[in-house]
This record gives structure tokens, sequence and C-alpha cells, in this order.
């Protein structure tokens, strides 16, 4: 048993938010069914590093537990066909631009009226009412409306992108899949299913803790500040002697008092030196050479050896080729080997780990269309025949 066992998701996405929520509805036992433009299908599929199958290393990844099926929705056929999915379907998870769905017959209402059961998800730049709404995005964009971008970098050198990812698609993904929970929840007290409107920007600016309240009551825009954290030190990235780089989280006064202790220097955090967090900040330069040269005079090992010891919370700064021979990566199978059509090939697994029903990945992305004559012989009753008519009229 899977926790999502008996609930139809039609994936209509392209790239990675909308398709991302699906994915992880998909890992914990939702039928998704991800329905793609004949010939081109999503264009994941040749987002990221290619390989010899024809599809990316992300398609392959992201795409994992999709049944395949295309159909040509600028057809009229193609979209009765849709309608017929839909009729069956509990979830219908989209990202195009507002107005789309609604050209092409598939607006809230419309779906509501074939099956209103069904919860619809919906994602966009910028949500579907407002100003910008109409306006094109991506995750870049949805960093910099959001705030985060602004904050990324070294004080007094140019914001950069937080990390080389698509960080908004994930994190919206995932409240799509907190939405759709949500409604799926709610429709076991309404009968009904209701609309996820989703953007692209407001998960990331949900995540800037105190950024919204500091403004308004005090005036404060928080500016970079490069490894730092703005309300607790030290709390940075330090480099160690053998050229590693180890971060150090000290959130309150008695963790402090424990690292000035590893780093054989306890007067640091007397109540007349640095022990107070307000004297701290006041001397965050100072706080931040102190720390700095004693990483700087040991290795990562002893540096986390100390640390572990006296309970600094610290990490090393880890390289993907670092996380590959990680143990602690190891022992919860945070990374797995599944078969592909490029042979077995090492993925991210499923979270979180439940218990009683937890995730799966039954196979990875699939062919363009590999799905299509079972799903609409399984489900819509097509016989080979008119499948095979479909297909020669461009319809599937």
């Amino acid at each position: 048993m899977q926790a999502l066992d008996g609930i139809r998701v039609l994936d209509l996405g392209n790239y990675i938010a909308g398709p991302f929520c699906a994915t992880v509805l998909g890992e914990f036992g939702a039928d998704v069914i991800k329905v793609e433009r004949p010939g081109t299908g999503d264009l994941t599929r040749r987002f990221g590093t290619e390989t010899e199958c024809g599809d990316t290393l992300v398609w392959l990844s992201e795409g994992r537990n999709k049944r395949s099926v295309t159909l040509d929705l600028q057809q009229p056929q193609g979209r009765e066909l849709l309608a017929e999915l839909i009729e069956g379907a509990d979830v219908v998870i989209e990202n195009f631009r507002p107005g789309v769905m609604e050209r092409w017959g598939f607006g809230p209402d419309a779906i509501k009226a074939l099956n209103p059961r069904t919860v619809v998800v919906r994602v966009s730049a910028y949500g579907q009412t407002g100003p910008n709404s109409d306006q094109p995005g991506f995750a870049r964009i949805a960093h910099a409306f959001s705030g985060l971008a602004y904050l990324a970098g070294e004080p007094d050198g140019p914001p950069v992108t937080p990390g080389s990812t698509s960080l908004a698609d994930y994190v919206t993904g995932l409240y799509g899949v907190v939405g759709t929970l949500l409604a799926l929840r709610a429709r076991e007290t309404t009968g009904e299913g209701q609309v996820v409107d989703l953007t692209l920007f407001e998960p990331i600016f949900r995540m800037l803790d105190e950024l919204a309240p500091a403004y308004q009551q005090f005036g404060t825009v928080r500016e970079r500040m490069g490894a730092d954290t703005v309300n607790v030190l030290p709390h940075s990235h330090y480099e160690c002697r053998d050229g590693t780089w180890l971060a150090i989280a000290c959130t309150n006064d008695e963790m402090f008092r424990r690292l000035a202790g590893v780093m054989g220097r306890p007067e640091l955090a007397d109540d007349d030196q640095w022990g107070p967090k307000a004297r701290r900040l006041a001397a965050r330069d100072e706080v931040n050479a102190a720390v700095g040269a004693w990483v700087g005079s040991v290795t990562c090992d002893e540096a986390l050896a100390a640390c572990r010891t006296h309970q600094v919370p610290a990490g090393r700064l880890n390289s993907i080729a670092d996380i590959f021979e990680d143990p602690q990566y190891l022992h919860r199978e945070t990374i797995v080997e599944v078969p592909s059509r490029i042979g077995p090939l090492k993925v991210p697994g499923t979270i979180p780990a439940l218990s009683e029903t937890p995730g799966e990945i039954r196979f990875l992305g699939a062919e363009l269309g590999a799905h299509t004559d079972d799903v609409l012989g399984e489900l819509l009753h097509r016989t080979t025949e008119q499948i095979a008519a479909l297909r020669a009229d461009g319809v599937i």
C-alpha cells in the first residue's frame, strides 16, 4: 500500500514546477498520467544534460513514475480525449500562462462541469490574478521578484543566483503537493474539488523569515551578507587549513560558549566579552575573524571532530563528489540507483520517509508516448483500430 493509491493525476505541465508536484504525488502512489504534445513532449526532455536515449538527465529523474501519453490539444479530437481523462481524474496540474487552459476550453469551470470532484492545481509566474498575471517567468525571475536574489552574494559584490538550481520551481512544486493534499482532504467533507492557485515567487517569499515584519516595524532593508546570517553569530562559512570549507551555526549563547571552549578561548564567552548575542553582533567582523583563525589552523576533519565532541553544530560544505561518498547519504538512501533507458542511474530518492506507506520509484522518465496505447485502451476504452486511426490523424 502507498499513501495515494487510487488517486489519479493528470500532469499537463511543462518544465519543472507543476510537473514536480505531480512527481512527488506519483512517488507516493498516485497514478500520474503525463499528457504531452506529440513530437516534442515536455520541454524538460531537452532541458539539462542530454543522453543517448534522446532525453535529458533532468527528464529521466523528474519524469519518474509517470505514464506518458501524447495528445495534440490543438485538435478537437485531442481535446475530446483530454475531457474524457478529466472525467476520471482526481487532480489536474497545469503551469501554462493564465488564459491558455481557458482558450482550450479547460478552465476551472469547464473542468468542474466535467468532474466536480477534480482538484485543479494552477502554477504560473505571478498567479491567476493581478497586474503581472499575464507575464512569463521562470525560477530565476521568481528569485529576483521574491527578494531572495537581492540577498544572495557578498556585501560589496553583485547579487547572485542562490545556487545554479531552479529552486523556486521545486519549492513551488512542493507547495503544490501541500495544496493538493489540503484540497483532497477538504473534498472528503464537501465532495467537491477546488482550485489551487500558485505563483513561483510567493513560496520563496514565504521562506524569508522576518524580512516583511522587520521592514514594516523598523524600516529595515536587509542587504547582502555573504555567508553570514542576520541575527545570529557566528553563523557562517570558514575555510579550513586543508582548503575545505566548514559551516558553523551557533544560534544561541550556549552554543557559542561551547565553541569558545573548542577554540581554546573560553574567555571569549564571558559576559563582558562576546558571550551575549548583542555583543557578538556588535563585533561581527572580530568574531568571524577569531572563529576563522581557529578553523584555518586545523583540517576539516579535526574541526568536525572537535565540534561534534562539544555539540557545536558544524558541517562540511559538500560538493556532489563528497555527497556520493558520505555515509549519512548512503545510510538514508538519499541517492538510489534505478534502471533507466541509459542503464543504471543514480538519482535522488523519495522523501519524506514514511514508516508504513513509503515512497517508491517504479521507473524513471519514459519515452515520449510510451503509455498512450495503454491509457487510451485501459481508461478510455479505445480499440486498437481506433488508436491507430488517432495516430494516423496526428492526434496522438
